[in-house]
């Protein structure tokens, strides 16, 4: 077996660039979205509001600035192969060395605390929310997920009985997004984790946002359900920044895990119009 070599420190160059990268350019599959919403949305004020978004865009990736105010608590997922050594230094330290140097080179807003109740800012976005895969091979692939607060604080947990099933799930997240209509800066994309524990759906649920806008789940029975809950969602109304229109969310992304027999958690996470994501494999 042949073991391959990572510097810690070319580790810490990547996350720095795409956490800079991240906040200041949107991925395609998230800008041809919001193209289509903006040629799609029926209501006046939600059209201009889609051109004012579109325009944000441009002017971020032109001038190298954040796209939002609030450039995000850093989360990193990551999937580390079995057959990769990490050298010169601590994984977890570099990932964190390169979310204080991106966030600081990139003139990015530091938003965490050091402590969750008596406050304290870090001063440097450190440290990361990693969330770390040992997976066979000797590649080493990692996402940049900045996540802002507004956004984040939509998100919920359900702990339902089984029998509550399908039509459970789609009033969760309907109910759930109706209330919170313009806070997290829609039109969004809402990820949905079905199964697991209680903190396993959580999880699937911010991890199927990094899919892409326009891909559907493997398994049909998901992939249709994802469409039904994308038509409802929109049915809400709510619309482009809570001002109505057709467009509430660009799209439903469903990840699920095996639960036990007696449980039947449901998480929601959603991802604002800003929908910053980057990815590298190294």
């Amino acid at each position: 077996m042949t073991v391959r070599e990572v510097k810690a420190a070319r580790i810490a160059e990547e996350v720095a660039r795409l956490c800079m990268e991240a906040n200041f350019e949107l991925e395609d599959d998230v800008q041809k979205a919001l193209e289509k919403a903006h040629a799609g949305e029926e209501s006046e004020a939600g059209r201009e509001v889609m051109r004012q978004i579109l325009e944000n865009s441009g002017i971020a990736r032109a001038e190298r600035m954040p796209i939002c105010q609030d450039t995000g608590l850093a989360v990193i997922f990551v999937e580390l192969g079995q057959e990769v050594h990490i050298t010169g230094g601590g994984f977890e330290d570099a990932v964190n060395e390169g979310v204080r140097k991106g966030y600081t080179d990139g003139y990015l807003r530091k938003s965490s605390l050091a402590d969750p109740v008596r406050g304290g800012n870090t001063g440097d976005n450190t440290p990361a929310v990693i969330h770390l895969a040992l997976v066979p091979g000797d590649s080493l692939k990692l996402w940049v997920v900045p996540k802002g607060g507004g956004s984040e604080n939509m998100s919920r947990v359900a702990m339902m009985k089984p029998a509550d099933g399908v039509e459970g799930i789609k009033k969760f997240v309907v109910e759930n997004i109706r209330a919170a209509g313009g806070n997290p800066c829609p039109p969004i994309i809402v990820g949905v984790g079905i199964g697991g524990t209680f903190e396993r759906c959580a999880f699937l649920a911010k991890k199927a946002l990094l899919r892409e806008i326009g891909s559907v789940h493997h398994d049909p029975f998901y992939a249709a359900l994802e469409k039904e809950l994308l038509g409802l969602v929109n049915d809400t109304g709510v619309g482009p920044m809570g001002l109505g229109g057709r467009v509430t969310a660009l799209a439903v992304h469903i990840e699920t895990a095996p639960r036990h027999i007696a449980s039947f958690p449901v998480a929601m996470n959603v991802n604002c119009h800003a929908a910053r994501h980057k990815y590298i494999e190294l």
